[in-house]
């Protein structure tokens, strides 16, 4: 990879941490409000559930970012973690703190997800 594309990378990820820091800094729709009717409570506690995975969502991609920003530091910055393969260019341009090729992530997605944990727990009881 290029000196320049790394550079853009490199200012692509700085824009977004501090997009995140922002964003992370503004915690209104996590207060608990109290309120005698039951349907603005549940209301309010659909919204606070919902800003509090914003918040988890928002704090994990910031840990992506600063793990990217490190990447870029230590020249490692657009190879896959897992198979040290390259990542493509238009992976990297959609996702620049991607930290795998697609063909990883795919397989690390297909590991992670309820429907393949069943499948495993089914051929185990049919063994």
């Amino acid at each position: 990879m290029r000196q320049n594309e790394i550079a853009n990378y490199k200012s692509t990820l700085n824009t977004k941490l501090s997009d995140l820091i922002w964003q992370l800094t503004k915690r209104e729709g996590i207060a608990i409000e109290k309120t005698p009717d039951a349907l603005d409570a549940v209301h309010m506690a659909t919204q606070r559930e919902l800003a509090t995975r914003n918040l988890e969502h928002e704090s994990s991609v910031l840990r992506e970012v600063r793990a990217a920003l490190n990447r870029i530091e230590d020249g490692e910055f657009g190879h896959c973690l897992n198979c040290d393969e390259e990542i493509s260019a238009k992976r990297l341009r959609a996702l620049p703190w991607t930290a795998l090729c697609l063909a990883c992530k795919e397989q690390e997605d297909r590991s992670a997800s309820p429907h393949s944990a069943h499948a495993d727990r089914s051929s185990c009881l049919a063994a």
